[in-house]
């Protein structure tokens, strides 16, 4: 079982060299400029790495890149075993990141939080309070009841 720095480093290497390899060295029209890896997560014993990425575009395009990612995981592997110079190449897991996706859905839930505080606005515009504009009771309020009795 290695360390969990050994596996950050392995991680963090394996992430430089899947993406300069899909810069640089794959000639695949699936995986052009729009695949980006944004992380890499490799197990303790080293044996097994998970690269997330992310494709913008529609389904269409995201499909053929992860395609496209398939068919080059061998290539993908080889470089990574030949800068990482370990005993074991990890092998290569490709997971489509959620994260575009969740950020577009917290901006469309801050949208209408947006919207729904401009109506509270609007309709607080002009509104009075109910009981007035200070609705506490003062020491003077005490000496005198509801009947307009003094107390004592």
């Amino acid at each position: 079982m290695a360390d969990n720095a050994r596996a950050k480093r392995l991680a963090d290497l394996i992430r430089e060299v899947v993406a300069q390899k899909l810069q640089r060295g794959i000639k695949d029209p699936r995986l052009g400029s729009h695949v980006t890896i944004t992380d890499t997560r490799v197990t303790g014993d080293l044996r097994e790495a998970t690269v997330f990425y992310t494709v913008y575009g529609d389904d269409e395009e995201r499909k053929a890149a992860a395609a496209g990612l398939e068919s080059a995981k061998g290539i993908l592997r080889s470089e990574v075993g030949r800068a990482a110079q370990v005993k074991f190449t990890p092998t290569l897991t490709f997971v489509a990141d959620a994260l575009p996706d969740t950020a577009r859905t917290i901006e469309d839930l801050l949208d209408k939080a947006r919207q729904s505080d401009q109506k509270v606005r609007e309709t607080a515009t002009g509104a009075t309070y109910a009981a007035g504009a200070d609705p506490y009771r003062k020491p003077a309020d005490d000496e005198t009841d509801t009947d307009g009795d003094a107390t004592e």
